[in-house]
């Protein structure tokens, strides 16, 4: 599962966004630098998401939308398209993205 594809899983699950998700963690204090356990046990515990799913989250919350070059373009399960990560949901995302 590609990092964007655990993204659109965390909207199917939660009804929010990955930028709404990102708004409320600000609004819990968390953000840049903020440690990852107390973030995903944020998550999980407030919307019910697997460890997975908050751990993809908790990257965006505190490292932002880009994501390590990696994986871009690779032939492994895990590839993205971008090392950019869309964050207003996967309904509004443009076909070339």
């Amino acid at each position: 599962m590609s990092f964007q594809a655990y993204l659109d899983a965390v909207e199917t699950k939660t009804g929010l966004t990955p930028r709404q998700l990102v708004d409320a963690a600000t609004e819990q204090g968390f953000g840049t630098g903020s440690k990852a356990t107390p973030v995903a046990t944020w998550l999980k515990e407030t919307y019910g998401i697997g460890h997975g799913h908050a751990m993809a989250m908790t990257h965006v919350i505190t490292k932002g939308d880009r994501i390590s070059s990696k994986h871009v373009g690779s032939d492994g399960a895990h590839r993205d398209a971008s090392d950019r990560l869309w964050l207003d949901g996967k309904d509004s995302r443009p076909d070339d993205w």
